[in-house]
């Protein structure tokens, strides 16, 4: 069911968000969260009445084909909420957030799914509904139609924010996904996955809190760091010395979360026109997702050890294009000069 609603978010991402171009951004973002609501409701009907398993996955595939335009018209909204100057520090707080969501969902879905798995399905579905509520109505408009056609939202520069995106998603979705097998590759109890996750969620907030205390975009040359530090902690995981050295390299992975993704999400601003950010934030939203798929799909058909092998290459080829990148960025401007 999850497979399938990442790949329809995916799928979906550009005709769901080209639609709302030509409407108020806060209602065609209410009019997608009670499509997505809807189809969840669905989910939870079916589950109750034990409809066949095939028809949850088709209620999932709805659920997922407006996900990335959701994202993406959220990210729009935020920009009218909060001032510029202001904005590292709105998206470091979301970023710690939904590190803390993360944590503490699974433990509020399984406490609910102890009563009843159907019951949460409804809980989760209603708690889903209440941006419906909580968005203030603003009058958010595009540009006039002239302008659409002057530029696209997937060219060069974005494609390499994207990619980076992709590859950080990878190598946290492989450490979520595959905290069991690491707990029981040190042959510990799968229970013990936490010792992988909460130092990862924790990490995770103590970056987004520095991101919102910092209150400004990164540097490129920090961003290569942080990219080389995530290289670094899936390198450290994927040599298995021991259970200490595995989490501290979670741990360096986790810290560089919330302001990579408040970078990426700071640079494709700053690079779109305005009729184009919502595709552009839902296109970053799906290239995370594709991390998670690929991460899922190695755990499936590989071993741990070279799954991490490839996602630790992977985020370090995409370290060194993004150094290559900025060097050759400050070496144009010095010949300028």
């Amino acid at each position: 069911m999850i497979l399938a609603m990442t790949i329809a978010q995916i799928l979906g991402v550009i005709p769901f968000t080209r639609m709302g171009v030509s409407f108020n951004s806060v209602s065609y973002l209410r009019m997608l969260i009670l499509i997505r609501s809807l189809a969840l409701l669905c989910i939870a009907l079916a589950s109750w009445y034990k409809l066949n398993f095939s028809i949850l996955i088709i209620l999932s595939c709805f659920a997922g084909l407006v996900n990335g335009a959701t994202q993406g018209y959220l990210r729009v909204i935020l920009n009218h909420l909060v001032d510029a100057n202001r904005l590292p520090r709105a998206l470091g707080l979301a970023a710690t957030l939904n590190e803390l969501i993360f944590v503490l969902a699974p433990v509020t879905a399984s406490g609910l799914g102890s009563l009843s798995p159907v019951f949460s399905l409804f809980v989760i579905t209603a708690l889903g509904m209440l941006p419906i509520v909580l968005i203030p109505s603003l009058n958010i408009q595009s540009l006039p139609e002239v302008v659409k056609t002057r530029q696209r939202a997937f060219t060069k520069p974005v494609a390499l924010w994207l990619i980076c995106s992709t590859a950080a998603g990878a190598v946290v979705a492989l450490i979520e996904i595959g905290a069991v097998a690491l707990a029981m590759n040190f042959r510990y109890e799968p229970v013990y996955a936490i010792l992988f996750t909460v130092p990862l969620c924790l990490a995770s907030v103590m970056g987004g809190i520095w991101v919102s205390i910092r209150n400004r975009i990164s540097a490129p040359s920090t961003v290569v760091l942080q990219l080389c530090l995530m290289t670094l902690g899936a390198l450290i995981v994927t040599v298995n010395i021991s259970l200490i050295t595995a989490v501290i390299g979670v741990m360096c992975i986790g810290s560089v979360i919330a302001p990579l993704g408040t970078h990426f999400s700071l640079v494709l601003d700053e690079m779109s026109p305005l009729h184009l950010k919502a595709e552009v934030f839902a296109l970053l939203r799906t290239s995370n997702a594709l991390g998670v798929i690929i991460a899922s799909a190695l755990l499936t058909v590989s071993s741990l050890s070279l799954s991490l092998l490839f996602i630790t290459v992977f985020i370090g080829v995409v370290a060194a294009g993004m150094a290559v990148a900025v060097m050759r960025k400050k070496k144009g401007k010095t010949s300028l000069k």
